[in-house]
């Protein structure tokens, strides 16, 4: 028995918190996350920071953030930084890659990362303007091992 054409466009949504209803049969959720499974040992992130809470467009930020080998093994580990614009005249994706740096690590040893997101990292290209673009807006930032990441902080662009 097929189901009714009606039913099955209600059943689907491109709303971020609904993303495992895209498709009429299964889940459309990874079985993984982006990044997932980079390495042989496991990994925590802590003590994330950024050096200012406000900049103004064309500004820079520094994030720092510590990675420590919690396994028995030296190993790499692929760290990353995700950021999400809240607000601006386009929508933008919910996390976006914008930096990552392979790291080796001996048992229980501990380093400090450090990122710079600038214009590259927080500019888009607008179909509207035709132009790459670096909004006024709150940003979200969270570091980890793969794109689910956790550790989070906030910051500002401001006029």
């Amino acid at each position: 028995m097929w189901a009714d054409p009606h039913q099955l466009r209600t059943q689907h949504t491109q709303s971020p918190e609904e993303q495992g209803k895209r498709y009429w049969d299964e889940e459309s959720t990874p079985l993984y996350p982006f990044g997932y499974g980079l390495s042989y040992s496991t990994f925590a992130f802590s003590d994330l920071k950024v050096n200012q809470t406000q900049i103004k467009p064309g500004e820079s930020i520094d994030v720092t953030f510590d990675v420590e080998n919690t396994g028995t093994s030296a190993a790499d580990e692929v760290a990353q930084l995700y950021v999400h614009q809240r607000s601006g005249s386009a929508s933008r994706p919910v996390r976006e890659l914008k930096g990552f740096e392979r790291i080796t690590l001996a048992p229980h040893a501990k380093k400090t990362v450090h990122m710079t997101l600038g214009t590259p990292e927080l500019s888009y290209w607008s179909t509207a303007k035709k132009d790459w673009v670096e909004e006024p807006a709150d940003f979200d930032v969270w570091v980890g091992g793969n794109s689910e990441a956790t550790l989070h902080a906030s910051f500002e662009i401001k006029q």
